[in-house]
């Protein structure tokens, strides 16, 4: 795939897959999230559970600290996905970007509430 990047971008299904490959757990951990969603009738699907290695957590970082790895999931799964610290991962219908819920869950408050009682290494 590098020497393909060369001379072009990756079509968005190479770099879905590319992400299913190299970060199994967060794109396992998305992908059942947006089944969650679709399945019920609550605005937003989340997920509380630490991952349960440092492997896994730095799978999930890598995918939602990078726009572009970010970006390819929103647009191939067709959500919106939010994150806090303690690795709190959301995913909302991509229109409820910029609604009350979407908001209030990536507000500083929620940020904060979410680390309580006390700022940590989680």
């Amino acid at each position: 795939m590098l020497l393909q990047l060369k001379d072009r971008a990756p079509c968005p299904k190479t770099r879905v897959e590319t992400v299913r490959t190299s970060l199994p757990y967060a794109y396992d951990l998305i992908a059942s999230l947006v089944g969650e969603l679709h399945a019920g009738s609550a605005e937003i699907a989340d997920n509380q559970t630490p991952p349960p290695s440092e492997k896994e957590r730095g799978q999930l970082l890598r995918a939602l600290s990078s726009d572009a790895i970010r970006g390819s999931l929103e647009r191939h799964f067709g959500v919106a996905l939010a994150f806090q610290n303690c690795h709190r991962v959301a995913v909302f219908p991509a229109e409820a970007r910029g609604g009350a819920t979407y908001t209030k869950f990536t507000s500083l408050r929620s940020q904060i509430l979410n680390q309580s009682p006390e700022f940590r290494d989680c």
